[in-house]
């Protein structure tokens, strides 16, 4: 397709503009819909009077519906989307630089996707449903998904729709969470991803940082121990990467070990462990739930982050867990390759 495309383009230059300009306000209609026309036009930056004509042409085209609750994507657009994809991803460099994130970090494969979540919150949305494309096509038999909380897996939980192959499907959280706020909390998301793939869960009603006596109480109760074995036992994870200090902070972190947090450099957070620059563990809180090590049994993990501002905490955690399957985008994607 992309020799096409060369061709095309020595009749007609603005021929790639046009299409990315298309093909950006058909994906920014799915990731919204039903979106109004000022909306969008905030939303991308563009004059209304552009896009009316942008739109129209859309509309004629069978590409979108607009409504009273205004437009939404039509089977032919989300056709037309899935289609150009993977052209649209070489044209405008995001295959590069996936291949120089690949090579940069040594982890197993990479998407990114286009934005920056530090600037759109939008492209939170977009990292959610390249996760939940990636989470279909790796079900196989069984599945056992463990997942953790964040904003981020809320975008993933969103984006899920059910896989008619794939019935025996059931998520768990990957940790305890009770503390966080009940939308983020990775009980809560692993119900909604049941729901929206048509699969089952089970929670898992224990906090999120315990001391150790209650650690040992806690695992030793059979409803417990049950979720626990069925987490030990997952074919896959899907995790979110934080921010050391910002996350020590949502933690209510005791003093104590927040200035070790602090005084240990720690840019990263995944599973309670905090890491370094180097990928170094500098403390770790006692959680019920899946542990650094159990990682290394998991055929498929998949870690979702985004956002200039991540690419440290997303390096230092790399460092540490190279088998798995980064969803970024392209902010966090350039700042990789620069550091």
């Amino acid at each position: 397709m992309r020799s096409l495309v060369d061709l095309q383009q020595k009749l007609l230059p603005d021929i790639l503009p046009v299409m990315q300009k298309r093909y950006e306000i058909l994906k920014y209609i799915r990731l919204m819909q039903p979106i109004g026309r000022r909306n969008l036009s905030l939303s991308l930056g563009q004059s209304e009077r552009v896009l009316r004509t942008e739109v129209q042409f859309l509309k004629d085209q069978n590409l979108i519906d607009a409504g009273t609750a205004g437009m939404t994507i039509t089977k032919d657009g989300a056709y037309v989307l899935t289609q150009l994809e993977e052209l649209i991803k070489e044209v405008s460099g995001l295959k590069v630089l996936e291949t120089k994130v690949k090579e940069k970090l040594q982890i197993k494969d990479v998407i990114v996707v286009a934005g920056d979540s530090d600037q759109f919150p939008w492209v939170k949305k977009e990292l959610g449903r390249a996760c939940a494309i990636r989470i279909k096509e790796s079900l196989s038999g069984e599945n056992i998904v463990a997942v953790t909380g964040g904003t981020t897996l809320v975008d993933v939980a969103e984006m899920m729709t059910p896989d008619s192959k794939n019935q025996q499907l059931l998520f768990v959280p990957a940790r305890g969470g009770l503390g966080e706020q009940v939308e983020n909390q990775a009980n809560t998301i692993c119900a909604k991803m049941a729901e929206k793939s048509s699969g089952n869960y089970r929670l898992l009603h224990v906090p999120d940082v315990v001391s150790n006596e209650l650690y040992q109480t806690m695992i030793n109760e059979p409803s417990i121990r049950d979720v626990l074995h069925l987490i030990k036992s997952s074919s896959m994870v899907i995790h979110g990467i934080g921010d050391a200090i910002t996350m020590a902070e949502r933690r209510k972190t005791a003093a104590k070990d927040l200035h070790k947090i602090i005084s240990g450099n720690a840019v990263a957070e995944a599973f309670g462990y905090y890491f370094d620059e180097a990928g170094e563990v500098v403390h770790k809180v006692q959680t019920i739930g899946l542990q650094l090590e159990d990682l290394q049994n998991i055929d498929h993990v998949f870690a979702v982050a985004g956002g200039a501002s991540k690419a440290k905490a997303i390096q230092a955690y790399l460092k540490q867990a190279r088998n798995t399957f980064l969803i970024t985008d392209e902010g966090a994607a350039k700042m990789l390759v620069r550091g």
